[in-house]
């Protein structure tokens, strides 16, 4: 079995080119746009707030992406699952990037609340949270020193208990084949750290920190499906980037064990959450339609607009909307399509591409305002994102075996048929 894996030169080549466009991005951002000005009231220079919205929209997303691996490894942990086994290290490979992202979103995080960018974020500003009701009832949570502590805690979270996962699995490979009570006993290891992955994960990114990073823009509107919907969002794309690598690596010659009916399993997961982030975007839109309250009807008039006038995001809105529910409704439906190749990697870049439109929308309109035009400056800064990502699950991959040999499910996973 050809378990080791050696970067190609193109891959190379690919990551220290995306890292360099984004540094190039950046550089760019320091000197055009002026992060560290703040711009004077109604003077309608928005140049410091896209460098800094840009920045929250990129780190929060691909942390929140990567970070979906570790998710689905545990949660099919605790499900007893054995036919992702063969792919495993695919996605420990993608969570190994969280302590990476994780350090560079708190570093804008912290760069936004004590830089004190009202802009991003009002509740910061202590004379309009004076005079406004609804954010100093939110003032509890809403302040700088609890979004540092939580955040931080957070971040730490996934790290560890991320890094227990990964140090479980990589030690059946030093440890040798199992008999039947030690491989129990390590089966049940895994479980219980699994279970607390996941219960930090409920807690985090499917409840609070979605609110505090990104619901709190828009600071006066408030949706209880938010974090399942932003959750939804990042899971879907965190399949999707397992999709991408499992096939770069089968293109390779390696994942032997990986056949199309695994294929058809991750293509499974794309398409159903596909299918679950539409329920959500619908429940919470049509909900907020039907009611008519302007408290919440505002949210979506500046990204939709009006019958009368359309919002300057109306057309991502909807782009929204066909890239990451028509798309993958319409194609990933069949059988066979989740078991080709080359459609499952277009649909994995499509849904990826998707989602990040998504997270634009979700962040542009509480901060641009009316200034929705793209730059070339935030393809750049997705650019070195996607080219640390490349980095780090380069580096994890050369460092160790690509098949758990010693894992307990691993003949299940062998045999898998859908």
């Amino acid at each position: 079995m050809n378990n080791q894996f050696e970067l190609p030169g193109s891959y190379k080549k690919w990551t220290w080119g995306l890292i360099g466009v984004g540094v190039l991005a950046l550089l760019y951002g320091f000197i055009m746009l002026h992060p560290f000005e703040h711009a004077a009231p109604g003077s309608g220079d928005h140049s410091s707030t896209r460098f800094w919205a840009v920045l929250l929209q990129n780190s929060v997303y691909w942390l929140l992406v990567v970070n979906a691996s570790m998710f689905f490894i545990c949660v099919t942990t605790m499900a007893m699952g054995g036919w992702q086994v063969a792919l495993r290290r695919v996605p420990e490979a993608i969570s190994s990037v969280v302590p990476i992202l994780g350090i560079v979103t708190f570093l804008v995080l912290m760069a936004i609340v004590w830089g004190g960018h009202t802009d991003i974020y009002i509740w910061l500003d202590k004379s309009v949270v004076a005079k406004d009701a609804i954010l100093k009832g939110k003032s509890g949570f809403l302040n700088p020193k609890f979004f540092t502590i939580w955040s931080a805690i957070a971040i730490v979270m996934w790290w560890l208990l991320g890094r227990k996962m990964r140090s479980l699995s990589l030690e059946s490979d030093k440890n040798g084949a199992m008999d039947y009570e030690t491989g129990k006993k390590w089966i049940w290891k895994n479980t219980v750290w699994a279970s607390l992955y996941t219960v930090f994960f409920g807690l985090s990114v499917a409840s609070t920190i979605p609110w505090l990073w990104l619901m709190s823009i828009d600071a006066h509107w408030y949706s209880t499906m938010y974090s399942w919907y932003t959750f939804a969002s990042t899971f879907v794309s965190g399949m999707s980037l397992i999709a991408l690598f499992v096939i770069f690596l089968k293109n390779r010659g390696q994942l032997e064990y990986v056949t199309e009916e695994h294929l058809h399993d991750v293509g499974k997961f794309m398409f159903a959450f596909s299918v679950f982030w539409t329920y959500l975007w619908f429940s919470q839109y049509m909900l907020i339609w039907y009611s008519n309250q302007p408290e919440e009807t505002k949210y979506f008039i500046e990204r939709v607009g009006t019958a009368a006038k359309p919002g300057p995001y109306n057309g991502l809105f909807f782009l929204n909307l066909i890239l990451n529910f028509l798309c993958p409704l319409l194609i990933l439906m069949k059988r066979g399509v989740k078991r080709n190749w080359t459609l499952v990697t277009v649909m994995a870049v499509l849904i990826i591409f998707g989602h990040w439109i998504d997270f634009y929308q979700m962040v542009m309109p509480g901060t641009m305002k009316d200034h929705a035009e793209m730059m070339p400056f935030e393809f750049g800064v997705a650019a070195f994102f996607i080219g640390l990502i490349m980095w780090g699950v380069g580096r994890f991959l050369t460092r160790h075996p690509l098949t758990p040999k010693n894992h307990p499910f691993l003949k299940e996973s062998m045999i898998h048929h859908t």
